[in-house]
């Protein structure tokens, strides 16, 4: 039986607004991945999500404020790593839980120009 993994995560605007985002893996997470993405991520939680070919969240929110607005900015925030449920199985699968780890590890320095949203 092969094991699942979920990446969630949102996007917060500066009013707090929020967009949520899963993302399902194949593999199982362990502590150990978990350790990995809280070391790596900006004060344990912040990425940039195209520095990582993660999905972007920002356009859900664009649907209430017509665009890009002085409330955005460049970070995706990460919220939890988990074992899949059958409901989540109904998602197409993203990638290996391994790639997603190797990909976090790999970033030296977070880049918030890759974001639409850096210089608002």
């Amino acid at each position: 039986m092969k094991k699942f993994s979920v990446f969630e995560y949102l996007y917060r605007d500066a009013s707090n607004y929020k967009s949520w985002g899963t993302l399902v893996l194949r593999g199982e997470a362990t502590a150990s991945d978990l350790g990995v993405l809280k070391s790596k991520f900006e004060s344990g939680e912040f990425f940039i999500a195209e520095q990582l070919g993660i999905p972007t969240l920002y356009a859900e929110l664009w649907e209430f404020s017509d665009g890009p607005s002085i409330d955005d900015h460049a970070w995706h925030c990460f919220y939890k790593l988990r074992p899949a449920t059958d409901e989540d199985m109904t998602e197409p699968v993203f990638g290996t839980v391994k790639n997603l780890i190797s990909k976090i590890s790999a970033v030296k320095e977070w880049t918030p120009e890759l974001s639409p949203h850096w210089d608002i």
